[in-house]
C-alpha cells in the first residue's frame, strides 16, 4: 500500500501519519531553492498518484487525485522534476511508479528463465527491467512459516492479497497454490 502526500512542514506530516499500519518507509522530495508553489506540488502529487495507480504494482490510499492546473511553462518545469522523481524512487528502493510488466513471455531462452524448487515444488520465472515476474503454473505451498508473519509481514500480506485476487489459487487437489492466469511480478 501506497500514500503519496504534500506537506508545507514534513515533520507534522509524518508524524500525523505515524500510526498507519503499512506504513514502513517514506521518501521525501524537496526544492532545493524553495521555488515551488503550493499549486506547483499539488500538480506533481496529482501525477504521482495518477502515476502510481497506472503502475499497479500497490493498493494507492489516495481516495482521489488532487492535482492542480498549471499554465504550460509552469507545466513542463513540473514534468522535469517529476521525470528525475520518477527516476529516484527505484534508486531509493521504492517501484510505486514503475509499471509491471503485464504478460512475461515464456519465449525467453532457456538461460533466462530461473528455476526455484523446494519442498518438490517448482517455480519459474524471469528478471525483468521492472522486477521480477514469476510465471503462471509455478507452485508455492500452503502454509506460511510460523516465523513469516513476525519476519516479513509484507509478504504475507502480498500472498494473502494474491489469493484474495485468484491470482495464486489451490490446485485441483487442495494440496498447493499456483500461479493462476499471466503471473505477476
Amino acid at each position: 500500500m501506497a500514500y503519496i502526500g504534500e506537506a508545507e512542514i514534513i515533520h507534522d506530516r509524518l508524524r500525523q501519519h505515524k500510526n498507519k499500519d503499512f506504513w514502513v518507509q517514506a521518501f521525501v522530495f524537496v526544492s532545493k531553492d524553495e521555488n515551488l508553489t503550493k499549486t506547483h506540488v499539488r500538480y506533481l502529487e496529482g501525477r504521482l498518484i495518477t502515476d502510481a495507480y497506472a503502475a499497479g504494482r500497490m493498493v494507492v490510499a489516495n481516495a482521489q487525485n488532487s492535482g492542480a492546473r498549471l499554465p504550460e511553462s509552469d507545466r513542463e518545469d513540473m514534468e522535469v522534476f517529476l521525470e528525475k522523481v520518477h527516476q529516484l524512487l527505484p534508486v531509493l528502493g521504492s517501484d510505486v511508479v514503475t509499471p509491471i510488466l503485464q504478460r512475461p513471455s515464456m519465449n525467453s531462452t532457456q538461460s533466462e528463465i530461473l528455476l526455484c524448487e523446494i519442498k518438490g515444488l517448482i517455480g519459474k520465472g524471469r528478471r525483468t527491467a521492472t522486477g521480477f515476474v514469476v510465471f503462471e503454473d509455478s507452485q508455492a505451498v500452503l502454509e506460511n512459516r510460523p516465523s513469516a508473519a513476525e519476519r516479513h509481514p509484507f509478504v504475507v500480506s502480498l500472498r494473502d492479497k494474491l489469493v484474495a485476487d485468484n491470482a495464486l489459487v489451490r490446485n485441483y487437489w487442495g494440496q498447493i497454490f499456483y500461479i493462476d492466469k499471466y503471473g505477476f511480478g
